[in-house]
């Protein structure tokens, strides 16, 4: 949800392109430009009225969107980040859950959630590749320099936001691995041999 996909050039208040006169003799006239997948932070202006904060905002008023305006890609891509929260949230709650359940519709609660956080990886690995394919929108030339294309931003750079979600794909393939062990050691002989003996809490190391 971050407008921090891509850290544009450095530009003066209120100019539209890169490729205008950037000269400034303070440097605190410039800022930098940055998008999102579905929203930007610039700033705004109006006559001879510059402000002199950040103005982020949404740039998409639906999907039916030209592809100039909002990339048919970032339009897959915002939908498989969207299918991998949902299906994240859902693991939060088994994990929940499984301080009271064990199964889930006869499974092991902990596989059922390495396997939903698994296919969410994999939906965040989809989201990840298609994301610079939108990279030669008519919207990245504005930003970024014409010779933008898929896979190549130009005079952009990758902001924060970008490696925050390899990260977060990362640590999901993580927690699904964790998942293995955890039903590995809640199924142990000695677990057993206590909930036998009728402890309801119980340490696993």
């Amino acid at each position: 949800m971050s407008p921090q996909w891509l850290i544009g050039p450095s530009r003066k208040f209120g100019l539209n392109s890169q490729w205008e006169n950037t000269t400034s003799d303070d440097s605190n006239e410039l800022f930098n430009p940055t998008v999102g997948i579905f929203n930007r932070c610039t700033r705004l202006h109006r006559f001879q009225e510059v402000y002199k904060r950040e103005n982020c905002a949404t740039f998409v008023t639906g999907f039916d969107m030209e592809n100039d305006f909002f990339p048919h890609a970032w339009k897959a891509c915002l939908f498989f980040f969207s299918v991998a929260i949902i299906f994240l949230l859902f693991t939060c709650i088994t994990s929940l859950l499984s301080m009271c359940f064990r199964s889930l519709c006869g499974k092991s609660i902990f596989t059922v959630s390495g396997l939903i956080q698994s296919i969410a990886g994999l939906m965040n690995i989809l989201g990840l590749f298609l994301y610079p394919a939108g990279w030669g929108a008519r919207r990245l030339n504005l930003l970024c320099g014409d010779k933008a294309s898929p896979f190549y931003i130009d005079q952009c750079s990758m902001g924060w936001s970008f490696y925050v979600c390899v990260f977060g794909t990362l640590m999901a393939f993580g927690c699904s691995m964790l998942s293995i062990k955890a039903d590995l050691s809640t199924s142990s002989r000695k677990v057993e041999e206590e909930v036998l003996e009728g402890k309801n809490l119980i340490c696993v190391i």
